[in-house]
């Protein structure tokens, strides 16, 4: 698109065009494996052997891939319409009677308008309840409604409240019966449809409370969350054109911190220290990991890859993610300018 002297947009008609439809394109490239509804797919089969476990939706079935579980145990299965407040106290309320409920909503919902119902009734008494929701940071293009940008920053703060952040459909898949064999609340960010599947490729295997280092190199080392560890490890492959070696290690678990992993890498001298989430600058991953370094006394030269702290704008996932620095391109080439610095 080109600006005439009035800045008023002049389409290029031999550009390709986005349809409406990348506003909720899945974040996977068009030659990735996929896999779909991996966090359905995987609730039902921990169910098979955990009669306990039973879903709740806010409408939302088909949007957060409970519509898997649905299918398969519909006695098992509440849809509590648009209420999120009552979704999160009917959960509490199943949890002291004995199960394991699963609720899922959006993001912005569950962190927005249902917080006091999970604060009060499901953290401050630990309830083994299993938070699950679609649409994390910029994963939608409906703008500020659907944009859970702040979902970590509001959470991180609640005690007792473990919150995963998963990177492909592999560690969904992991992640569910990790949760499910773990007494508390948890809060997990969905990557919903047709997610990616890339951590096979590592030998990966999720741990609750721990993280991995994907990819080892001396010039930078990338710490990452959600499926901005994908992009970190597509960006580490382009770098090496430039002869730059670049570590990646994974932090999936965002509360409770894999401090002593954080700290033994950005411990190692000669190389930059990069935090990237899907998430906003303020509040997440980013500042949870500077501020336990410099607590520890530990110094790289920091820089983070994050969401600028404000309302984003609505339009096209591939447009968004280069507008606001977490697409491959965007983070490869801010990399390259902090190094050469």
């Amino acid at each position: 698109m080109k600006r005439n002297k009035y800045t008023r947009p002049v389409i290029d008609p031999n550009a390709s065009r986005l349809k409406t439809s990348a506003m909720i394109a899945s974040i996977a490239g068009s030659d990735q494996r996929t896999k779909p509804a991996p966090f359905g797919h995987a609730l039902v089969e921990v169910a098979k052997h955990r009669p306990d476990i039973v879903g709740l939706t806010a409408d939302l079935a088909k949007y957060t891939d409970l519509h898997v579980f649905r299918d398969a145990y519909p006695d098992r299965f509440y849809q509590m319409g648009m209420a999120e407040q009552l979704l999160m106290a009917t959960a509490a309320g199943m949890a002291r009677e004995g199960f394991t409920p699963f609720a899922t909503t959006y993001a912005v919902f569950a962190s927005r308008r249902a917080y006091d119902f999970i604060c009060l009734a499901i953290a401050e008494e630990a309830l083994n309840v299993k938070i699950v929701c679609a649409l994390p940071g910029l994963t939608t293009g409906y703008g500020p409604s659907h944009q859970a940008t702040e979902d970590i920053a509001i959470f991180r703060g609640l005690p007792n409240l473990t919150i995963i952040d998963p990177c492909d459909a592999l560690e969904i898949e992991q992640a569910v019966p990790a949760m499910a064999d773990h007494k508390g609340p948890v809060y997990m960010r969905l990557l919903r449809g047709n997610v990616p599947l890339i951590l096979d490729e590592y030998g990966y295997q999720f741990e609750l409370g721990k993280a991995k280092l994907l990819r080892d190199g001396p010039d930078v080392l990338i710490i990452s969350s959600g499926f901005m560890t994908m992009r970190a490890l597509e960006a580490a492959t382009a770098l090496e054109k430039d002869r730059v070696k670049a570590a990646v290690l994974h932090v999936p678990t965002i509360k409770p911190l894999d401090v002593a992993t954080i700290r033994r890498e950005a411990a190692k001298t000669g190389r930059m220290v990069i935090v990237a989430e899907n998430h906003t600058i303020v509040g997440g991953l980013g500042e949870a990991v500077a501020a336990d370094l410099l607590r520890n006394g530990i110094t790289p030269n920091f820089r983070q890859i994050a969401l600028p702290d404000e309302f984003l704008d609505a339009g096209a996932l591939p447009t968004l993610h280069d507008r606001y620095g977490i697409s491959t391109e965007a983070m490869t080439k801010r990399v390259k300018q902090w190094l050469s610095r």
